[in-house]
């Protein structure tokens, strides 16, 4: 046996303790379609999952599955009264830690946030030996530079390492489904198509993200890749298996997008440009961006969430997320007054996302 470091060591030990939580997800839409070869491409619909807990949940992206989900309409769990069984989505393969031979299973929906890009499914008569649930970390804490490991399908292949550092923190994905995600983690690990819904990994083998997306031009790694933060997915996941969906907190209105936001010369913070008449921030008195006699006069600009700093739109997002509908919460705002600008601290009760 070769030599090993003890960094390798570890490396190898994290691999190994982890590579029996680590599920090759088919979409069954697109069943007939998912084998790759070296000579092609991965085809979409194989992905990767994690198992999540010992009754069998696992943990996926949305877009690994979106062929079959998108004929389920918006609650596509079935949780709206109808009675129906949950629909078969995908076939799930995982590796016996007993005897080191694949198996696969049907996989029902449990639950999924298109937002988000998570989905939950059920395994479907999977014994208890074969369910070794990951151990999940924290992401409140990384730092840059830190050491990642990534585990997955890349390319339809079983499962494959690639490690790297914390690139940066705190990034907006703009995931696979067109959907904005915000506090992800950057990393340098070799992530390509197939990894997607697979656990990113701190040095001790603590999940800490959801690998979602690689920004590239060529469909493959390049060296910049983004996940999910665990903290966001340990607040989505147990919902999903509840509920079957993620009710969102809402100030129900229209934040401006940066590129607005800088032609009206906002600095910090999120800017207001509408508000739902009747909805949380009309009622709690948030103003509009709105034209008046002298020309265009910018609404609100948000700058605290019950104390946490909003330095962007994507802050906003971020400091919602942790919040429910129906909370009551602290915003402190500018405002933009005839005598200039006027700090505000106002109380918003939180509606509920549409």
């Amino acid at each position: 046996m070769a030599t090993m470091s003890q960094r390798e060591a570890a490396i190898v030990s994290v691999f190994e303790r982890n590579t029996y939580s680590i599920a090759n997800v088919v979409d069954v839409a697109l069943q007939g379609r998912a084998a790759a070869s070296p000579e092609v491409d991965v085809p979409e619909g194989n992905g990767t999952g994690f198992i999540w807990d010992d009754q069998g949940h696992v943990v996926t992206n949305y877009h690994v599955l979106l062929s079959s989900l998108k004929g389920l309409g918006p609650d596509p769990a079935g949780r709206g009264g109808s009675g129906a069984s949950p629909p078969l989505v995908a076939k799930v393969t995982l590796t016996n830690p007993g005897n080191d031979v694949e198996q696969t299973f049907d996989a029902v929906l449990v639950g999924a946030d298109r937002t988000r890009d998570l989905v939950v499914l059920q395994l479907v008569g999977a014994p208890a030996s074969v369910l070794r649930p990951v151990q999940l970390g924290s992401s409140g804490s990384l730092r840059v530079g830190q050491q990642c490991l990534a585990i997955g399908n890349p390319f339809g292949f079983g499962h494959t390492l690639t490690s790297g550092v914390i690139s940066a923190l705190n990034r907006d994905i703009r995931s696979p489904l067109g959907t904005t995600i915000p506090g992800g983690i950057q990393t340098d690990a070799s992530i390509n198509p197939g990894n997607s819904g697979g656990p990113l990994l701190d040095s001790s083998g603590r999940v800490i993200g959801v690998n979602t997306a690689i920004f590239t031009p060529t469909g493959s790694s390049s060296g910049v890749a983004f996940a999910i933060p665990v903290d966001m997915v340990k607040r989505v996941v147990p919902q999903l298996i509840q509920n079957g969906k993620v009710v969102r907190p809402s100030l129900d209105a229209q934040i401006a997008s940066d590129s607005v936001a800088q032609r009206l010369k906002v600095g910090r913070g999120a800017l207001i440009q509408a508000v739902s008449s009747g909805g949380a921030a009309d009622k709690a008195g948030l103003l509009p961006t709105r034209r008046g006699l002298s020309g265009i006069i910018t609404g609100d600009v948000i700058q605290a969430v019950n104390g946490r700093p909003v330095n962007s739109g994507g802050d906003l997002l971020v400091a919602l997320d942790g919040l429910a509908a129906g909370d009551t919460a602290k915003v402190k705002v500018i405002r933009s007054t005839d005598q200039g600008l006027q700090e505000l601290e106002l109380s918003i009760v939180l509606g509920e996302e549409k």
